[in-house]
């Protein structure tokens, strides 16, 4: 039995339908015959059921009473829509529920075994106050406003959180003082809207168990994970009229008062001088700072007395005074604070400190001419709203360089710093324009006449490797499940265990003969949907247990597969790629030294890098030929070094894989474009389009007349198309044989047509590498395998 008792409560839950049975008792009356008959048959279930009207607190009565709760509930749950709506009947304040809908049904199921429906943003002091609010204004007559959004944090069948809402219908509830209930007086009242934390002071006024719950409230829930109702809020303290002094005031004003429910409210802003300790006043916001009455700047000690400095500066709390007029009088005019608010007749107010990284750097005040409509419990109605008020004031408090940041930031994506410049003039434009209130969008930005320079250094036959690595490791798998089943099949000869025995004998001769791209999912499928259930069900015998535990062990916790080979592959390509991209990013250092240019990189399978030249880029004018034929050499002999650093670490992979190094020469200026959708750059213009296509295709591209791919192990192809470009190459070449980079088995090649591009021409040579960086002999690739192995 479980019984309905929240460790820490004011109420005694019991479920009931009694103020729901009333309404039907009124329908009896009613004209239309259907409603009356219903009610009737109603009340006729609730008389042989007399505990459903009298209620209950045990938990698996619902269970016992289901059908009869079901029938019951069938008017405020419409079965035609239990497949769409997210709707349950349920217990406030405990994670109970009930003749739940459908589509909640399926939520929940998705979300896996052993997930337990809790609200994810209250805690149990919370939840006690909580309690406590709907006491004061169902029984006695207040209106106490504690409305939070509750939320529900559920997985989906992915593992992906999803946040939903719930809205409560609470027609059929009671609330019954018990004989320890004490009698909450104005005094009290008045007592606790200024004490929200102190949960001594609320469980005085309201012990554990003083009221009976009788009832129960119907959820609906909705799925907010995309809601932008905080968004919304973000977005009009960031909004581009932000920026505009005249409407700032406005601004916060309407955001507030929507935000409290409240039309006679007004905010205002103290900054915090860290330095000299004071608050002072923001003149360029023509915000008003109503803690400095009338003020430029006053010491933090002089403007609060030491108990609220202590509690605002300190430890970062929310301050509210419900009632400036009592506090006056009893403190008789001695706190700074309270004299400052009742001078310019305030007659509630709260401050809430402004932090970044525990660093103050102001305070909000929300102030009101009208006593107690602002206290310590809607003061945490800011909880939701401060990340994007700290992110507000940071920007207000900042130079104009910040907020040219926000912009680009806003606009574009982290930016190289060969080509701020240009994003910075725009920032600039956008906010000039902003401020005179013209209607405005980033201009585009582009870069005309630059010079492209493409490298890959690409993991060979890493398909292959995968696929290999996931035969292997699904042959595991499904051999371990065939064991187990031919010997449940020895105690209990089901034919279904032979159905089991000879699909997976298929999958077995599948992988070895014919995988296919969907071989993977299928077999997966397979395991999931039959044989997981399968094996929960032999596990209670003895005998077969320990192999099923066995089994269950070797699976990866999280994938639940067995992940031993694809582990060895997925660690293998993630640390080449860590490796070549750090050894790129250091190279890129003293390349940019050299000369400034954009240059980005990419993780695939192996390290892909782009590079612009051009004056465009550099914004002096100091760009001249022998930078770019100086880049092009660099990015030569950086790829030969790569090579080198690979296979000097190789060894130590899981997975021994090969990598091909290819160079994309385009001797021809383009022009480059941000494209805003895609937050980066991309070529503009149809002819310059061919370079992105060229790059995108030439890797997989074959010798004419041969099936032989261009890119090989041990050799670095340098795709060309002009005789020129052949010609300086030779050079570089050449030079790097000199250093000991590169052989003498220098090749001319030409390349099969691609799609929509034809007269590709290749210069392909085999690097030369030291077994260890200390040695000075140098092997080719086949040498240096041998050595490896040797």
């Amino acid at each position: 039995m479980r019984s309905l008792c929240h460790n820490e409560s004011p109420i005694l839950l019991k479920i009931s339908f009694n103020k729901l049975l009333k309404q039907y008792e009124d329908l009896l009356n009613s004209d239309d015959t259907l409603i009356a008959d219903k009610a009737s048959r109603i009340l006729k279930i609730a008389s042989e059921n007399s505990i459903l009207r009298e209620g209950f607190n045990d938990v698996s009565l619902l269970e016992t009473y289901k059908n009869e709760i079901n029938y019951i509930l069938q008017d405020s749950f419409n079965p035609i829509l239990t497949n769409n709506e997210i709707k349950a009947a349920s217990i406030p304040f405990e994670d109970v529920v009930f003749n739940t809908s459908n589509r909640l049904k399926k939520i929940l199921k998705d979300a896996g075994d052993g997930f337990e429906l809790k609200m994810r943003n209250i805690d149990d002091n919370e939840f006690y106050i909580m309690a406590c609010s709907v006491i004061l204004n169902v029984c006695y007559g207040y209106n106490l406003n504690f409305k939070r959004p509750f939320l529900y944090e559920i997985p989906d069948a992915n593992g992906i959180i999803r946040y939903y809402k719930i809205l409560y219908n609470a027609d059929f509830i009671e609330f019954i003082p018990t004989k320890d209930a004490p009698k909450i007086t104005q005094e009290d009242y008045d007592l606790l809207i200024d004490n929200f934390d102190n949960i001594g002071l609320w469980k005085e006024k309201f012990p554990k168990n003083s009221y009976l719950f009788k009832g129960f409230v119907i959820s609906n829930i909705f799925d907010v994970t995309d809601d932008q109702s905080i968004s919304n809020v973000k977005s009009n303290l960031i909004k581009d009229k932000s920026y505009n002094n005249e409407n700032l005031m406005g601004s916060f004003q309407e955001i507030f008062r929507s935000l409290f429910g409240l039309k006679d409210i007004k905010v205002g802003f103290s900054s915090y001088n860290k330095e000299d300790n004071t608050f002072e006043k923001i003149h360029a916001s023509k915000m008003e700072s109503y803690l400095l009455n009338g003020l430029d700047c006053n010491n933090c000690d002089a403007a609060l007395c030491s108990g609220s400095y202590n509690h605002v500066l300190l430890n970062n709390k929310f301050y509210a005074i419900s009632d400036v007029d009592k506090k006056y009088e009893i403190t008789k005019g001695k706190i700074p604070q309270i004299k400052s608010f009742k001078q310019q007749g305030i007659k509630s107010v709260i401050l809430a400190p402004i932090t970044d990284n525990d660093e103050l750097l102001g305070l909000l005040e929300i102030v009101s001419k009208k006593p107690k409509v602002l206290n310590s419990i809607n003061a945490n109605k800011l909880a939701d709203v401060m990340p994007f008020i700290v992110a507000s004031v940071l920007r207000s408090k900042r130079e104009v360089e910040n907020l040219i940041e926000a912009v680009i930031q806003k606009e574009c994506t982290s930016i190289h710093p060969s080509v701020h410049w240009k994003f910075e003039k725009e920032a600039k434009n956008f906010i000039k324009e902003l401020s005179m209130g013209n209607q405005v969008s980033f201009n585009k930005i582009a870069f005309e006449d630059i010079y492209p320079l493409y490298g890959q250094i690409d993991i060979k036959g890493s398909s292959e490797a995968r696929n290999w690595a996931t035969k292997q490791d699904l042959t595991l798998q499904l051999s371990a499940v065939k064991d187990i089943i031919e010997k449940a099949f020895k105690l209990e000869p089901l034919p279904i265990y032979e159905q089991f025995i000879y699909q997976i004998n298929t999958y077995l001769e599948g992988l070895q003969n014919f995988f296919q791209v969907d071989s993977e999912q299928q077999i997966t499928d397979f395991l999931k949907h039959d044989i997981n259930p399968l094996f929960k069900h032999l596990s209670v015998s003895k005998s077969l247990k320990n192999d099923i535990d066995s089994y269950l062990n070797s699976l990866d916790a999280k994938l639940d597969t067995l992940y031993f080979h694809r582990k060895k592959y997925d660690d293998t390509i993630a640390s080449i790629n860590k490796k070549m991209a750090h050894i790129l990013d250091e190279k890129q250092v003293d390349a940019q030294k050299m000369y400034p240019h954009y240059f980005e990189r990419f993780k695939t399978d192996g390290v892909e890098h782009n590079m612009y030249i051009g004056e465009a880029i550099t914004k002096e004018e100091s760009f001249n030929p022998i930078y770019l034929y100086n880049l092009r050499l660099w990015q030569l002999q950086v790829m030969c070094e790569m090579e080198n650093e690979y296979y000097q670490i190789q060894p130590d992979f899981p997975v021994k894989l090969d990598v091909a190094s290819m160079i994309l020469v385009f001797n021809q200026p383009l022009s480059i474009s941000f494209r805003m959708d895609e937050k980066q750059f991309d070529v503009d213009g149809t002819y310059n389009a061919r370079y992105e296509i060229v790059k995108k295709r030439v890797d997989k591209a074959f010798i004419k007349g041969t099936k032989e791919r261009i890119t090989q192990k041990g050799k670095i192809s340098i795709i060309y198309s002009q005789k020129q470009d052949e010609t300086e190459y030779l050079r570089y070449v050449k030079f790097l044989q000199s250093k000991n980079y590169l052989d003498t088995d220098v090749e001319i090649l030409e390349l099969q047509d691609l799609q929509a591009v034809t007269g590709l021409k290749a210069i392909r040579v085999s690097i030369l590498y030291k077994k260890n960086a200390d040695v000075k002999e140098f092997y080719t690739y086949n040498d240096l395998m041998k050595e490896i192995k040797a």
